[in-house]
């Protein structure tokens, strides 16, 4: 196969699978850590006016999310990828980077949050992809 086509594919399918796998960790926050009472967290309106309820415990699972994802993905792109692998890997970084940014620009939230999840969730996570799929 083309090289430059493989690692088009390998960015795409780590973009897919890091995005499952955030997106399935997010489905099953709430089960483990309930969302604030009276809050409705199921559109981004809700989720929005809810935010001022929130407590630190249920920004565990939204970070989680966002840097298992992101970990996820810069791996699978890593180990799919024909060169340039660890472009391959902090691409998938930049990617959900631009994503949590917009995100947190639309929802808001705590200042601590948004730090810890800028600052670690997205390249420091797609580079530990990137160095644990070398292995």
């Amino acid at each position: 196969m083309n090289p430059i086509l493989k690692n088009v594919l390998a960015v795409v399918a780590g973009v897919v699978i890091g995005s499952i796998v955030n997106m399935g960790i997010i489905m099953i926050s709430g089960s483990i850590i309930p969302p604030p009472e009276g809050g409705d967290i199921t559109t981004m309106e809700g989720l929005k006016a809810t935010m001022h309820l929130f407590e630190p415990k249920n920004f565990i699972f939204p970070f989680l999310a966002h840097a298992l994802g992101t970990l996820v993905g810069a791996f699978v792109a890593t180990k799919i990828a024909a060169s340039r692998k660890q472009l391959m890997a902090l691409l998938i970084g930049l990617f959900f980077l631009i994503g949590g940014t917009v995100n947190i620009a639309m929802l808001g939230g705590p200042m601590w949050f948004t730090a810890l999840d800028i600052i670690v969730a997205y390249m420091p996570m797609a580079y530990a992809g990137w160095m644990l799929a070398r292995k």
